[in-house]
């Protein structure tokens, strides 16, 4: 039968309608008798509104398309606006169920008017937002009388055919007209809605209607967190995130692209709500204490509640789907087609649109429930910044007296900012549970009960058994997790004692006591780790812009010489305080523009004009080099003086210490200087030492950034830097230093994806200006120019993410490599292959075998609910699969943990020994917090991070492929929508895992400054009340607070971001699912048990696809932890064999202690100039022995070359006979003593300090506390010699600690004993002990003493001078003296 809008004619049977056969377009009884022509009418207002929308959308708002996308100081939220969203999405969801009714109810598809209307209404509804939408983000309301127009004639339409169906009997028994009064009342609503529009803003009707500014958040551009200010359904999808998100995998995000909070979640506002209501309880009942609860409760309860109800509906939309999976398998083979009035139960008995209504549950469930999470997220950050505020203002207010007596403690105060407050955040998160988990799981007992009767109460029976036995095992977990903390703390304490020592720790030879020590300690951590472990599994199991200009050059024609002009035809303008780019191919004159500027060619024709200062006034130069301003001018090819590198970078401007290290900072310089020899102080250039083409160029760039003038050009600084390199460079030296200072810039680069931060753009090409302009004006008028710079700009960015990550060169020493999409595949192996190949192939064989069962199990039920099983009883094949699953369920939680800590022992101990094991040049360069970290922060995230991040990521991502293989074997048809689906889940993942990286790493740097204030704070007190300077302390601490909110809120909103379009994602996999079961089915391929549990398993996807895009952020972030601890791996160690053996060596060496130096050449490492040069020197046994020489003459660089603790690449050091170099480290060390200039203790007891090797009796280390001056002192001790030593010494003096380090000096008896500037730090009483112990004690000893003071070496048998690596004098102090002219004598009197 042909299609008409009418149908044909037909004789209609109903038990209201009389029977009668009539013309389907006869109007005899009336128009609005003839329901065709009734619903033709209500075509007529969704036709007006398309009409009347669609040009608006696509020629005004359309046109916004090319142009720069309306900033949000714009938007304007009209009355009733979510109101409006509300109805509108209940619009469209009745509109669909019109329209599936109109589908199904029309049996042979020749009625349009059945289901056109309903279709047409869809279209318009989603018109009417997408219009509002664009109407109130541009802020014009005279347009919404479009909309009020539309309702109006909406309602009156559908009124008209409720009154008919009303007037035929046709009443709520009959779907039809249930869906048609649900339509005349959301046009009503929606209509009064529009007439609340009018009444409030009176933008017609009426004169003079009020201007309403958009709220203060969205005027102030610095404002990026959009969230409270979006439309609904952008901040259902986050769609608001896109841009940042996006936009993260091309460059990294910034503080400055998150910009502020909005003023209702910024800290002093959420204070000021707590400390309101904190004090309404004090005025209400001054005899009851406030209660802190109950002020949260009332500054925070109605978001709380909001959550709750989120949570709620979420919860009862979950049961949705396993009903509707339910009717879809129950009603697969029993499809009713209705009449033209149906029933509602008739619709829900079609299985399409069962399928259908699954899908809409899933979307609207996984929507609360991520609108519930975000709630109490955005509540917690907002109660944490509250409580940050009010312990703040508790801290100014402590006394004195309050620190001092430890009532309050700064290690109190750091747990209450770091952990406590972040404690109460996360238990507003956890509060919906609370209340939402009970009707879970009473529901689901409901349901179970109705459905499986008496077996569902002996389910619940077993979780209320199960529910003291996790009380426990969280209780002992708690234990656990503490012991672990207090190992773990202790472990790092002697660590950090150990990284603090190590020199006194390789001189004396006491590394591996020391590192069995730690090593003992973090046995103790691994079996409380294991212990956790093992608790933890039984737990699992359970537009164009004014500006001024500053440089201008009209008609110009320059040339180098010759009268071929090399420029011609300049005419460019250089505006004041902006960045200004040219570019262009090589060889186009970019780089002589500016020396043209600058005045370095021949001007053949035309002028160059500079502004003058400070009115900007032009004047015309007649000789540019002589009267124009002062340049900071980097050159493309690196100069440099012959000088330091500070003196390289000022440049003769005075030195400003915050200035010079912005500078460096801006530059990347620091971890470079941190490498040469003298830091900054190091001479470079031609005399100087080498620096890399990278190095070179930073210098100079740092020294233009550096010089405090109007205007700075700088010549392609990017040539001879990697690409992490120059996009620091670009955004803190260039977009941030330069910018913050106001300074004018021009930019000569090759690398165009800069251009899009240039205020001001020249084009080049052979000699003369291109295109000049903004980068818009450009687009608008340049298209070809724009699409060849866009071509380029995607190729560049292409090079980016192809480069892979390799070792840093001399070039790239900085730390700003940011790896952006790639996951470390070769760090997770390294982290797997710690952890034993055995524990790897155990992990990956039992993860794999207990997927397969779980499957099993689940196939099996489907079988049996199908009555298809035999042989086997299926009760025993059940009791066999669960038995099996639950076995490897251990297993594998089991394997996981036990290769993690199994990992994390290997990891740990090597690092240990490398670190421990490595030259002391390695200590001078590496910062001792760097090292600290991979002991701390990094061990700790190989300890108990990544073995649950793994579990979780391998558990999910294994369940995902488990579901998409069941549903594809159940019915092949879903492997068609697979590869599209597939290919959008890739894209999500991949834009979500390089924002969530930068997001987490913002937070991490925007929480240690905000504690470290809180540090300052506390233990600055009294200066600061003194300076009265608590606001300013108090502002700052809220700005900081701010700055970690935010921070943290872009990534909880990240992680939203991720979770609803996994999870629609997942939705549509559902969706997709059933569709292919419901098609499958009419060839007769699944059964009905298989397709429910196919479209059982496409219900986890749906839980676990977000959960597999977050693991593996998680565990990419957490990778970087062990790269981190494999970078040091690598450090080579010192070679402590030596090629004498042990035995060979006498047990009483060095007996008499005779040595000599003979043509000694030294240095600190192979790629360093040498610190000792052809030193030749004799001591004779017994004899004393003084060094001095000015600072940096090699000194102690030769009292370290006695325990070869530098590279002795020439000559040698005979002691006794034996050259030290053939000698094993530990030999060679344990045999001599030394006392270093800064004193080290360790803590322990004082017997540890003197004797940790403990070989030595009571009555030896009494006799050298004797010697040293400290026996009354120690006997007076509570211990006496095993008195406490607290960590460094810290309840002992500097000299009495100086005297202990004698003490053990003494202890060794060696015959050779060093004083390296041992009295250099303490005072003169201390130093006569001191001299008086040399003479005595060791007087049959051989005694070298570097020497700060000379006149302590006056004494000595023999005297050495020093410069420069060579010896300039050497002979009795006496015969030198007698040298007026010599170093010596002149270091006496300077002394005197």
């Amino acid at each position: 039968m042909a299609l008409s809008f009418c149908g044909s004619n037909k004789c209609i049977s109903n038990e209201s309608i009389s029977n009668k056969c009539v013309n389907a377009y006869s109007v005899d009884e009336g128009v609005l008798n003839n329901g065709c022509f009734v619903d033709a009418l209500n075509l007529v207002p969704h036709v007006f509104l398309l009409f009347i929308t669609f040009p608006i959308l696509f020629i005004g708002w359309g046109s916004q398309s090319s142009k720069v996308q309306i900033h949000h100081n714009t938007w304007l939220h009209f009355p009733g606006h979510n109101l409006r969203w509300i109805l509108t999405f209940s619009l469209l969801f009745v509109h669909v169920c019109e329209f599936a009714e109109g589908i199904v109810s029309n049996q042979n598809m020749d009625h349009l008017h059945l289901y056109m209307p309903a279709f047409m209404g869809f279209i318009a509804a989603t018109t009417s937002v997408v219009y509002y939408h664009n109407i109130e983000t541009s802020n014009f309301p005279k347009l919404l009388l479009v909309l009020f127009i539309y309702w109006v004639l909406a309602f009156i339409t559908k009124s008209i055919k409720l009154w008919k169906y009303a007037e035929y009997n046709v009443g709520p028994q009959y779907l039809r007209f249930c869906i048609t009064a649900l339509l005349v009342i959301l046009y009503a609503l929606l209509m009064a809605v529009e007439m609340n529009v009018i009444r409030v803003r009176k933008y017609v009707f009426f004169t003079n209607p009020p201007k309403v500014k958009p709220p203060e958040d969205l005027q102030d551009l610095g404002v990026r967190f959009l969230q409270p200010f979006v439309n609904l359904l952008s901040k259902a999808t986050y769609w608001w995130m896109n841009p940042l998100i996006i936009g993260a995998h091309k460059r990294p995000i910034e503080l400055k692209k998150i910009g502020k909070l909005p003023i209702a979640m910024r800290a002093l506002t959420n204070y000021l709500r707590l400390k309101d209501a904190y004090e309404d309880q004090r005025v209400k009942d001054p005899c009851r204490p406030p209660s802190i609860w109950r002020s949260m409760y009332r500054a925070f309860g109605r978001p709380i509640l909001l959550s709750s109800t989120f949570r709620y509906l979420a919860d009862l939309l979950g049961f949705a789907g396993p009903l509707c999976i339910l009717g879809i398998v129950k009603h697969l083979k029993d499809v009713y087609f209705g009449v033209h009035f149906m029933s509602s139960s008739m619709l829900l008995q079609n299985t399409s649109v069962l399928a259908v209504l699954l899908f809409l549950a899933l979307v609207l469930q996984r929507t609360f429930l991520q609108a519930s999470y975000y709630v109490t997220i955005e509540t917690g950050i907002n109660l944490r910044g509250a409580l940050l505020a009010m312990i703040y203002n508790k801290i100014l207010r402590l006394s004195t007296s309050n620190m001092s007596m430890g009532e309050m403690t700064l290690g109190q105060i750091n747990n209450l900012v770091a952990i406590e407050t972040n404690q109460l955040m996360w238990f507003l998160f956890l509060c919906p549970n609370l209340w939402a988990m009970p009707v879970q799981i009473v529901m689901g007992v409901i349901l179970l009960y109705y459905f499986l009767g008496f077996s569902a109460l002996v389910g619940a029976s077993v979780i209320v058994l199960l529910a003291p036995i996790q009380y426990l095992v969280a209780t002992k977990l708690a234990d656990t997790q503490k012991s672990t903390l207090e190992y773990s703390t202790d472990r790092l304490k002697k660590t950090t004692e150990i990284l603090k020592g190590i020199k006194l720790l390789k001189l004396y030879a006491w590394e591996n006591i020391f590192c069995d020590s730690v090593e003992e300690t973090r046995g103790k951590e691994l079996t409380s780790l294991k212990t956790f472990a093992f608790l933890n599994v039984l737990s699992a199991l359970n537009g164009s812009s004014y500006f001024s200009v500053f440089v201008q050059v009209a008609n110009g024609f320059f040339t180098w010489g010759s009268n071929l002009s090399t420029l011609s035809d300049i005419n460019i303008r250089i505006p004041t305080g902006q960045l200004t780019m040219i570019v262009g191919q090589v060889g186009c004159g970019k780089s002589s523009l500016l020396l043209a500027m600058l005045g370095e060619m021949q001007t053949i024709e035309g002028s160059v004009y500079w502004s003058k200062l400070p009115d900007f006034e032009m004047v015309r130069e007649g000789n540019i080099s002589k009267n124009r301003h002062s340049v900071a001018y980097a050159a493309q090819k690196s100069w440099l003086l012959n000088a330091t590198v500070e003196e390289n970078i000022t440049f003769g401007s005075p030195f400003s210490k915050q200035r010079y290290k912005a500078v460096i900072d801006a530059c990347s310089l620091q971890p470079d200087i941190d490498l040469l020899p003298f830091g900054d102080q190091t001479e470079i250039g031609e005399r100087g030492i080498n620096l890399s083409g990278g190095q070179r160029q930073r210098i100079c760039v740092a020294r233009a950034l550096y010089q405090n003038t109007n205007i700075v050009f700088l010549d392609d600084p990017f040539s001879a830097l990697d690409i992490h390199l120059s996009d620091h460079l670009m955004q803190e030296g260039i977009l941030k230093f330069l910018e913050d200072d106001k300074r004018t810039v021009v930019l000569v680069t090759h690398k165009l994806q800069y251009l899009i931060h240039a205020d001001w753009i020249i084009a080049m090409k052979d000699g003369s200006v291109l295109r000049e302009g903004t980068l818009k004006d450009i687009q608008t008028h340049d298209i070809e120019l724009y699409d060849h710079w866009k071509t380029l700009m995607n190729k560049q960015d292409q090079d980016l993410e192809k480069e892979e990550e390799e070792e840093e060169d001399d070039d790239n020493l900085s730390t700003t490599t940011n790896r952006r999409s790639k996951i470390p595949w070769k760090v997770c192996w390294c982290y797997l292959s710690s952890g034993g190949y055995f524990m790897v192939f155990l992990m990956v064989f039992s993860k794999l075998l207990k997927h397969s069962v779980i499957v099993a199990i689940d196939y099996w039920l489907a079988l049996w609910t199908s009555s298809k099983t035999s042989g086997t009883s299926p009760t025993d094949m059940f009791i066999i699969l669960c038995a099996a699953g639950i076995t490897l369920c251990l297993i594998t939680s089991l394997s996981v943990e036990f290769l993690g800590l199994s990992a994390a022992t290997s990891l740990h101990h090597n690092l240990l020994n490398k670190i421990i094991h490595a030259p002391i040049r390695f200590f001078d360069i590496t910062p001792l917090g760097q090292i600290l970290n991979r002991f701390s922060a990094d061990t700790n995230i190989i300890d108990q991070h990544i073995p649950p991040t793994l579990e979780s990521l391998t558990r999910s991502t294994l369940l995902c492929l488990s579901a998409i293989g069941v549903i594809s074997s159940i019915t092949p048809a879903f492997l068609v929508a697979l590869v599209p689906l597939a290919v959008a889940f890739y894209f999500i993942q991949k834009y979500f895992r390089v924002a969530s990286k930068d997001l987490q790493d913002l937070d991490d740097s925007t929480q240690l400054p905000l504690l470290c204030h809180f540090s300052e704070t506390a233990e600055g007190l009294t200066t600061i009340r003194a300076f009265r300077h608590e606001a300013r302390f108090k502002q700052r601490m809220l700005e900081l607070t701010d700055t970690n909110n935010t921070a943290y809120l872009f990534l909880s909103a990240a992680n939203r971001w991720l979770e609803v379009r996994t999870d629609y994602l997942g939705a549509v996999i559902v969706l997709t699912a059933a569709g292919a079961s419901i098609w499958s089915l009419r060839y007769g391929l699944p059964s009905g048990g298989l397709v429910g549990l196919g479209l059982t398993y496409a219900l986890t996807v749906t839980n676990y696809l977000n959960w597999v895009v977050r693991n593996l952020a998680d565990l990419e972030v957490q990778m970087s932890a062990v790269k981190k601890v494999k970078s040091f791996l690598s450090t080579e160690s010192e070679n402590y064999e030596g090629s004498m053996d042990t035995s060979q060596v006498p047990e009483n060496w060095p007996q008499d202690g005779e040595i000599k130096i003979q043509d000694l050449c030294a240095r600190y490492d192979p790629m360093l100039k040498p610190v000792l040069k052809h030193v030749n020197a004799y001591i004779k046994p017994g004899q004393k022995v003084g060094i001095c020489g000015r600072t940096g003459s090699g000194k102690s660089s030769l009292s370290l070359a006695f325990f070869n603790m530098v590279d002795i690449f020439e000559g040698k050091i005979v002691i006794d006979g034996i050259d030290i170099c053939k000698l094993p480290l530990q030999t060679l060390r344990s045999r001599l003593s030394i006392i270093l200039q800064d004193p080290v203790l360790f803590s322990g007891s004082i017997r540890f300090n003197l004797d940790p090797e403990r070989t030595c009796s009571d009555d030896r280390l009494w006799e050298a506390l004797e010697i040293a001056q400290l026996k009354n002192m120690v006997k007076a001790l509570p211990g006496g010699i095993d008195a406490v030593v607290t960590e460094g010494g810290e309840n002992f003096s500097v000299g009495q600690r100086q005297l202990f380090c004698l003490a053990r000096a003494f202890v060794r008896k060696s015959s050779i004993f060093i004083m390296d500037e041992a009295t250099a730090s303490i005072d003169m009483a201390t130093e006569n002990i001191l001299q008086k112990v040399v003479m005595t004690a060791f007087a049959d000893r051989t005694v070298v003493t570097i020497a700060h003071r000379v006149h302590t070496i006056l004494t000595a048998d023999l005297v050495i001078v020093m410069k420069r690596g060579n010896i300039l004098e050497y002979d009795r102090p006496e015969t030198l003296l007698e040298q007026a002219d010599g170093m010596f004598a002149s270091f006496v009197k300077a002394d005197m």
